[in-house]
C-alpha cells in the first residue's frame, strides 16, 4: 500500500504518536525537556535529509531506535543557538517523503 503525503506538515501529523511514543521513552530516561518536534528536526536534518524514498514504517523505525544521546546533542546545539522551533523546511524543500 503506497501513501503519499501532500506536505511534511501532513507526514509530521502522520508520524505523531511514534514522536510522542519516543519522547515518552526520554522523559522516562531523564531527558525531561525533550519534544516530539525536537526528534522531528533531528532526524529531518541529520538523518533523512539525504534519504530518498523512505518508507512510513522506515521513518517510524529511525524515531523510535535513534540514540537519546545523539538526540540531546542536537538539542542542546538548538537550544544554544536559540533556534529551538518545528521545522518542516517546505519553503525550500522539492521532495515530499
Amino acid at each position: 500500500m503506497d501513501m503519499e503525503f501532500s506536505s511534511l506538515t501532513e507526514l509530521y501529523e502522520r508520524l505523531k504518536p511514534a514522536l510522542t511514543t519516543k519522547k515518552m521513552e526520554m522523559f522516562r530516561d531523564g531527558y525531561r525537556y525533550v519534544k516530539e518536534e525536537d526528534i522531528w528536526n533531528y532526524l529531518k536534518e541529520k538523518k533523512w535529509k539525504i534519504a530518498q524514498g523512505l518508507e512510513l514504517y522506515e521513518m517510524v523505525s529511525d524515531i523510535l531506535n535513534c540514540d537519546n544521546i545523539i538526540v540531546e546533542d542536537y538539542i542542546r546545539e538548538k537550544l544554544n543557538d536559540g533556534n529551538r522551533k518545528i521545522y518542516y523546511g517546505e519553503e525550500n524543500e522539492e521532495k515530499v517523503y
